[in-house]
C-alpha cells in the first residue's frame, strides 16, 4: 500500500533514538500517523514544525498499519511564526481543533480552509475571522453542524442576529429580540462570503463565544476534555477577553 499527499504537519512526537511519528492533516487522506526514520536529525526536524506544509509519501505492506513517510518540503512557515507569540498560540489552536477529525476520515475543505488559515496566523486582522469559521466547519465535520440559514421561528433569511444555544439555529433580530439575553449573537461577518473580513474585537468576541458554545457542549465535554488551552491563549492574544 502507498500513496503520495500534501499535508499540513500538525503534530510530532519521538520514538525510538531518531526517528519520531508525524501526524499530517493532509489534503486527500485526511488526518494520519505515519513513521519518519531520521526524524530527529536537524535537517528533517526543521521540516517537521506544526504549520509546515509538506509533501509525504506513505508506505505501509497493509492499509492498517501505522507505515512509514518519506517527507519534502513545500513550504515553510514555522520560522515565520515564531516572530509573533499569538501566531504560536494560533498554530497550536489550529493543530488541536484537527486531532478532533477521526484518523483517516477524509475532509478536503477542512484540508483547504487549514492551509488559508496556516498561511495567514501572522495577521491579527485576518486570521482571527478565518479561525472563527473555521470552528463552525469542524462542528459540521464532526456532525454536529449548526443550521444558520434560516430564522428558526419565522423562516427569514435576512437580518439573522442570534443563534439558539439549545438548537443551534439561527434567529432574526425582531424575532429574537424579546430573548435576546438567553440566545447568542451571531456576528454579520459570519454570514458573509467576503473571508478578507476583518471584524472588530467585539464581534470576533460574540463569534468565538458562539462556537465555544457549541463545541464546548456537543465535542470537548462528552469526551470529557477540556477546550484546547491554546484556545484561550491565543483568543487573549487577539480579542478583549478570552472565550
Amino acid at each position: 500500500m502507498q500513496w503520495r499527499d500534501e499535508g499540513l504537519v500538525i503534530g510530532v512526537r519521538g520514538h525510538g533514538e531518531t526517528s519520531v511519528i508525524l501526524e499530517l492533516m493532509t489534503r486527500e487522506h485526511g488526518r494520519h500517523l505515519g513513521l519518519v526514520r531520521g526524524g530527529k536529525g536537524s535537517a528533517l526536524r526543521a521540516v517537521l514544525q506544526p504549520g509546515n506544509q509538506v509533501v509525504a509519501n506513505w508506505r505501509a505492506r497493509l492499509d492498517s498499519q501505522l507505515g512509514a513517510y518519506l517527507v519534502e518540503p513545500l513550504q515553510s512557515r514555522a520560522a515565520r511564526l515564531i516572530e509573533h507569540g499569538y501566531a504560536l498560540h494560533g498554530v497550536a489552536f489550529l493543530c488541536a481543533l484537527l486531532r478532533l477529525l477521526p484518523e483517516r476520515d477524509p475532509h478536503v475543505e477542512i484540508h483547504e480552509m487549514a492551509r488559508l488559515i496556516a498561511d495567514r496566523l501572522g495577521s491579527k486582522d485576518h486570521a482571527p475571522a478565518l479561525l472563527a469559521r473555521f470552528e463552525i466547519a469542524m462542528l459540521s465535520a464532526l456532525g454536529f453542524g449548526l443550521d444558520l440559514n434560516a430564522c428558526a421561528l419565522t423562516g427569514a433569511r435576512e437580518d439573522l442576529a442570534y443563534v439558539s444555544p439549545k438548537s443551534g439555529r439561527a434567529v432574526s433580530r425582531d424575532a429574537g429580540e424579546p430573548w435576546r439575553e438567553r440566545l447568542l449573537r451571531y456576528p454579520a461577518f459570519l454570514q458573509e462570503g467576503d473571508f478578507s473580513a476583518s471584524p472588530d474585537e467585539g464581534e470576533l468576541d460574540a463569534a468565538f463565544r458562539l462556537t465555544g458554545h457549541f463545541l464546548n457542549r456537543d465535542v470537548f465535554a462528552p469526551r470529557g476534555a477540556p477546550m484546547p488551552p491554546a484556545r484561550g491563549y491565543y483568543l487573549k492574544a487577539v480579542t478583549a477577553r478570552a472565550a
